[in-house]
């Protein structure tokens, strides 16, 4: 019998608990994955919290990316066999030891990435993809913004920011976190504990301001970040993990004939070109090495309370995943 961690309402990490579910079967279309590795992240944290709005009355299952193996095909399922390698991300259902997912949402996984780095690549990965190559789409001799380097998103993104050739600031909380977002792609980081970052911005654009910022801190950054912005810039709001921000008004962008964009991962997969391409472009820049994924926590399916509130202290780095 799987076990799930749900929600038992909205709240804290202490309403996460264990309970059991029922034995899944595929139907038509569907696929039954067990998995191998969860990954966890911020948007886990709002659904959980009841910033973002439950589909169901309790007892919520989280979780929006996996990784895992085929244990049974439902009927009519092409593309796909007992026993492939496969990974998706999808709102909520993934902290689970087995799952039953319609099979449009899977992708299968080249030999070059293991479950662990595709269960913490898959939504941050596809995130990162999305936000350079469609929300704000960023070119070689740009320069851009963009906070929590030091997170899950922040890394994939710092190291694809340097392979396009373009010139990344990013900010982190502390000397550590600001010497591993170095590590990894940033040009300049800002250490946004000790440091005002618009002034550090604009320090190190000469006052000309950056094309783009990419934000997903909301409530605490946003005024900032839009001052950090230069004419015509564009900035890309995918979080809030500090909140959502809610002094913004239209004429705020009259300023700077400024952009703002408020995208979300799951509009985009939800086309099967867009993911297959994007998880496509993600693996081959993970196995050429020009990617690498940290997973730097890892817990135990039953332990994701742990994880939840190591996350939100941010006390973590790179990636997290739990393994069932």
């Amino acid at each position: 019998m799987p076990i799930a961690i749900a929600a038992a309402k909205a709240g804290g990490p202490e309403v996460l608990h264990e309970i059991d579910l029922p034995t899944p079967a595929p139907k038509a279309g569907e696929v039954l994955v067990k998995h191998n590795a969860i990954g966890v992240n911020f948007i886990d944290t709002y659904f959980r919290s009841g910033l973002y709005l439950w589909p169901v009355d309790k007892d919520l299952v989280l979780g929006s990316e996996a990784a895992g193996t085929v244990a049974a095909l439902g009927d009519g399922v092409t593309g796909f066999a007992v026993g492939d390698r496969v990974a998706y991300t999808i709102p909520n259902g993934a902290y689970v030891s087995e799952r039953v997912i319609e099979a449009r949402h899977l992708v299968r996984l080249p030999d070059g990435v293991s479950d662990e780095v595709a269960a913490a690549a898959m939504l941050k990965g596809l995130t990162a993809h999305y936000l350079l190559h469609r929300s704000f789409k960023v070119e070689k001799g740009q320069t851009v913004l963009f906070h929590a380097a030091a997170g899950g998103v922040g890394l994939i993104a710092g190291q694809w920011l340097a392979a396009k050739g373009v010139t990344a600031i990013g900010t982190a909380g502390g000397p550590e976190k600001c010497a591993l977002a170095a590590k990894h792609g940033y040009a300049h980081t800002i250490d946004y504990k000790s440091e005002d970052f618009v002034e550090r911005v604009k320090e190190i654009t000469g006052g000309e301001g950056v094309h783009a910022v990419y934000d997903s801190i909301g409530h605490d950054t946003i005024a900032g970040s839009m001052n950090c912005l230069k004419t015509f810039g564009t900035l890309v709001n995918f979080g809030q993990s500090s909140g959502p921000y809610l002094d913004f008004k239209l004429s705020d962008l009259a300023v700077g004939s400024y952009t703002v964009t408020r995208p979300v991962l799951f509009h985009f997969t939800a086309d099967r070109a867009y993911l297959e391409s994007a998880a496509s472009d993600l693996f081959a820049m993970i196995e050429n090495g020009t990617l690498k994924i940290n997973v730097n926590q890892r817990y135990p399916l039953a332990k994701a309370n742990q994880a939840h509130i190591a996350l939100e202290g941010r006390k973590t780095t790179g990636s997290t995943v739990l393994i069932p």
